[in-house]
């Protein structure tokens, strides 16, 4: 990084730094995920105060060496309306906690400034809708399983992870089986201590969220009632845990506001 830069990223974390200042962290095409100080925005009527979470920004950037410093900031996006629900909230900071798993420290991945943005942008519309929860489940399973391909963790479920025969469900074939083993993937067959088992249709469902759009049917309603939506939360959790070794907090506080 130069001395003196201009750069657009995505805010995914705030914190304290010394008495008066913050660290931002934030994910941009050019850097990756890089951190800054900005000082001065815990005092009362900083110019530097909106440095907050899940806000697009213009920062002018200085320092020759060690932690670079914001001299100046511009909102360009408040991702805000994600707050005004629970469950909103949770799935767009599980965005954030994941981009930090996936995405290293000056080192940019390509698309994922832009994937996320979009994924935020889908949660925001569900933000002020008091009748969505679902759909909020089920945009933040298809974010997820989106991150994961992306930056090279991409859920396995094509294939069978022990014959290497397509993974092609059998709609209507209420007995047949896969097992996920989150070392290897998707097998085929109901195995004995595997973590989870799909049924036909939910790994037709969970194959569809790689496409672009949730899957829908005809009438336009979205595919899939709630509890399939959280075994499948449940599968991208396990995966993440197995892959990335460290659980996302805010897929459990997404599961417990729909649950309770």
């Amino acid at each position: 990084m130069s001395s003196s830069i201009v750069l657009q990223g995505l805010s995914l974390k705030v914190g304290p730094l010394g008495e008066n200042d913050r660290l931002l962290t934030i994910l941009s095409d050019e850097e990756g995920i890089t951190r800054l100080a900005v000082p001065g925005a815990r005092r009362p009527r900083s110019k530097l105060a909106a440095a907050a979470p899940l806000t697009f920004l213009e920062l002018h950037i200085g320092g020759r060496s060690g932690l670079k410093r914001v001299r100046h900031l511009k909102v360009l996006r408040s991702y805000s309306k994600v707050g005004e629900k629970l469950e909103t909230l949770a799935a767009a900071q599980a965005l954030a906690e994941l981009t930090l798993l996936l995405v290293a420290n000056n080192d940019p991945l390509p698309g994922m400034l832009n994937t996320v943005l979009i994924h935020l942008e889908r949660l925001e519309e569900e933000g002020s809708n008091q009748t969505e929860s679902l759909k909020t489940l089920a945009k933040s399973v298809q974010s997820c399983v989106h991150l994961l391909a992306l930056g090279g963790y991409g859920l396995p479920i094509q294939k069978c992870c022990h014959s290497g025969l397509p993974l092609n469900p059998p709609i209507g074939k209420w007995d047949w089986r896969c097992s996920l083993l989150p070392e290897e993937g998707f097998a085929i067959g109901s195995i004995p201590n595997a973590e989870i088992q799909l049924n036909p249709s939910e790994l037709a469902l969970l194959q569809r969220l790689l496409r672009p759009s949730l899957p829908k049917r005809n009438d336009g309603e979205l595919m899939g009632p709630q509890e399939v939506w959280m075994r499948l939360l449940t599968v991208v959790e396990y995966w993440i845990g197995n892959h990335l070794h460290k659980s996302i907090s805010a897929l459990k506080m997404l599961r417990e506001s729909l649950l309770y």
